[in-house]
Parts: C-alpha cells; sequence; structure tokens
C-alpha cells in the first residue's frame, strides 16, 4: 500500500488554527461556490414553481437541512469514516431491500420509506456515500494498483446496491451508484486494460441486456433519443420541449420569470429534472454558462481537497465524491440537451428536492474532512 503523507490547506498550521474556517473544518471556497450555485438554484426555481411560495419555502428549509450535513459531516475525523464505512454498507442495503418489500411506490416506482407522521427518504440516495467509501475501505487495506481478484471483489460491493436500486426501478440512481464505486476504482489505478475490457464486455452484451433487462419503457426512451419526432406527444415529448426550451433562449434569454415554456406548463418537471431548460430559457447561453462555470470551480476544488488528504482512503473516498458529482451534472446536462435518455437525474443543488440536496452536501462535508483534517 502507498504510504500516507500528511498535507494541510493554506493557512493551517497545526492544531492552533486561526480562523474560524479552520476549526471547523470547513473551506470557504469550496463553501462560497456551493452557495453561488444554492442561490442561483433558488432564483431559477422561484421562476420555475410559478409563484408557489410554498414548494419555494420548503425547498429553503431543506437546503438548510442540507448545510447543516455539511458542517456535520466537515467534523467528523476520517477515522470515523473508516471505522464506519462497512457498517453504512451493510444498512444501506438492508434499507434498499426494506424498499422492496414494504416501500412507497411514486409514479410508478418504489423508491421511498414512508416513516408515519415524520418523513419520507430514499434509501438509494445514502448509497451514493455508502459504497465508495465501501470500496475505498475495501482497497485502502491492499496493494494498489488493485489486483484482478480486488477488482472483482470491488465490483461486487458496487453490483449489489446497483442492482436493487435498478430493480426498484431507479435506473438515474443506480448509474450514479455505479459511477461513485467505480470511480473509486479508476482512482485507485485500475489498469486501462481492464477497462477498455469492460466496455467491450457491455458492448457484447447489449443485445442480452435490450431484451432481457430492460423494461419496456427504458427501451422506448432509448428509441425516442435518436428520433424524438417519432412519438412527439408521447415519449418524444420531454426531449422536444427541453431542447425547444433551451433553443429559444438565445445568448442572453428571454429574461427571468419570462419563459414561455414553464409558465405554459409545456416544460416536463421543470422545477425538478428539467431545471436546466428553464435557466436556458430565461437566462440563455450566458445563465447556462454561468452556471456551468461555477460547477467546474466545485469540481476543481473538490479534488485539490481530495489531494489534500492524509490517507489513501481519504483522497479515493474525497476524489469519488468529486467525480459522482461531475457524473450527476454530466448525465442531467446530456439528458435535458437530447444527448442522453431521461433517465430521471436532478441537477445538482439547483433542482427542487431534500433528499439529494441533502446527500450532496453531505458528500461535500466529507470532502472538506477528508482534505483538512491532519494527521489521524
Amino acid at each position: 500500500m502507498s504510504q500516507d503523507f500528511q498535507r494541510s490547506l493554506p493557512g493551517y498550521s497545526g492544531g492552533s488554527a486561526s480562523s474560524w474556517y479552520a476549526r471547523i473544518h470547513v473551506d470557504p471556497i469550496l463553501l462560497l461556490l456551493i452557495t453561488g450555485v444554492v442561490l442561483f438554484g433558488l432564483v431559477i426555481l422561484s421562476s420555475a414553481v410559478d409563484g408557489n411560495d410554498a414548494l419555494l419555502d420548503a425547498q429553503i428549509r431543506r437546503m438548510g437541512m442540507a448545510y447543516a450535513a455539511l458542517i456535520i459531516a466537515a467534523q467528523l475525523p476520517p477515522a470515523i469514516y473508516l471505522r464506519w464505512a462497512p457498517f453504512l454498507y451493510v444498512v444501506g442495503l438492508v434499507l434498499l431491500i426494506l424498499v422492496l418489500l414494504v416501500g412507497v411506490k411514486v409514479k410508478g416506482s418504489q423508491r421511498w420509506i414512508d416513516i408515519p407522521g415524520l418523513f419520507r427518504f430514499q434509501p438509494s440516495e445514502l448509497m451514493k456515500i455508502a459504497v465508495p467509501m465501501a470500496v475505498a475501505w475495501y482497497l485502502q487495506q491492499r496493494v494498489l494498483p488493485p489486483s484482478f481478484k480486488h477488482t472483482m471483489f470491488s465490483l461486487l460491493i458496487i453490483g449489489v446496491p446497483a442492482f436493487l436500486i435498478g430493480v426498484e426501478p431507479d435506473l438515474g440512481t443506480s448509474i450514479l451508484v455505479t459511477g461513485a464505486g467505480v470511480a473509486v476504482l479508476l482512482l485507485a489505478g485500475l489498469s486501462w486494460r481492464w477497462i477498455f475490457g469492460a466496455f467491450a464486455l457491455i458492448a457484447a452484451a447489449a443485445p442480452l441486456l435490450w431484451q432481457f433487462v430492460l423494461k419496456d419503457y427504458q427501451r422506448q426512451r432509448i428509441l425516442t433519443l435518436f428520433d424524438p419526432e417519432s412519438d412527439p406527444l408521447g415519449a418524444g415529448w420531454n426531449i422536444i420541449q427541453s431542447t425547444t426550451a433551451i433553443g429559444s433562449g438565445g445568448v442572453f434569454g428571454k429574461g427571468l420569470y419570462q419563459g414561455s415554456q414553464s409558465y405554459l406548463d409545456f416544460l416536463p418537471e421543470a422545477r425538478t429534472d428539467f431545471i436546466v431548460a428553464v435557466v436556458g430559457e430565461e437566462l440563455g447561453f450566458v445563465g447556462v454558462a454561468f452556471l456551468l462555470t461555477l460547477y467546474l470551480l466545485i469540481i476543481a476544488r473538490g479534488l485539490f481537497l481530495a489531494s489534500q488528504a492524509g490517507s489513501t482512503f481519504g483522497r479515493l473516498v474525497a476524489g469519488a465524491l468529486v467525480m459522482t458529482f461531475f457524473i450527476y451534472l454530466f448525465v442531467n446536462i446530456a439528458m435535458v440537451s437530447g444527448i442522453l435518455p431521461v433517465v430521471g437525474v436532478p441537477l445538482p443543488l439547483v433542482s427542487y428536492g431534500g433528499t439529494s440536496a441533502i446527500t450532496l452536501m453531505a458528500g461535500f462535508g466529507i470532502i472538506m474532512s477528508m482534505g483538512t483534517h491532519k494527521a489521524w
């Protein structure tokens, strides 16, 4: 195993930090960038909800809880995450099984566990953090890059929850969980030979996956991707309306609260999965470019913090969480733009929703913990 090393952020001096953010292990640059995206998202959401202040107030409360999750996650030292990683993974698996047995079905998918009188939550969100932590926990005890045996066992750790989530069905989250786990393998130095081999295997198995694994509506989404006009009032409606909204915004957009596609209810799921189309229509290319710039700066800062982690486990976990955030972003933008099929992945920190935002912010807190804690 590679030797662990100690690094610290600029401005840190041993255990006697002179600034408030050093004492609470929060990276101010990353926090500022995240806040920029959150505020931008709340402004866009205020337009997407079309005057429904109750939804906007609910989102503000959820973001407050998300910030609390970030602060709490940043306080826990990396040694705690290392110790509890396997237990968190097992708890996540148990919850996924419970979802399939007693979960609440919403819009045809059984993804939620309902706590009567309290709240409803989505256990698959937990696995976006638990899976990369479990894979990193397993690999940090081994010689890197991982051998074939350790790679196969890591893929088993990834595959079991990904399969259970896919059965719900929730293809989007299954892709994100798989991506989070595979990111750990890539960061651990997995040979490109195995990566190309995996792609070749998937390509060879594509006909079987198409025939026996994908559901009818999933096959229809893929077919619609190539020719949305074949069913403009059905399966192709989402892609047609989202690309129309983005294209109609031009360079500078129609103006905030002036988007016709969302206000006239042509745009599906305007406040959740397709909210970037609202950005494109109302703020144009400039607005989308500004938002993407903030996202890229968050990714860059996250990777920097990952490089500052003081252990193999910390570097693998932090790096994988940053890559998961990137996959989130890429899949959503590509889906709304008509590059990928519609899979139900929200725009991170912008789309309406609580569980996803809290999970993302907790992930950023873990990244800060790995990058700002010194020796452990």
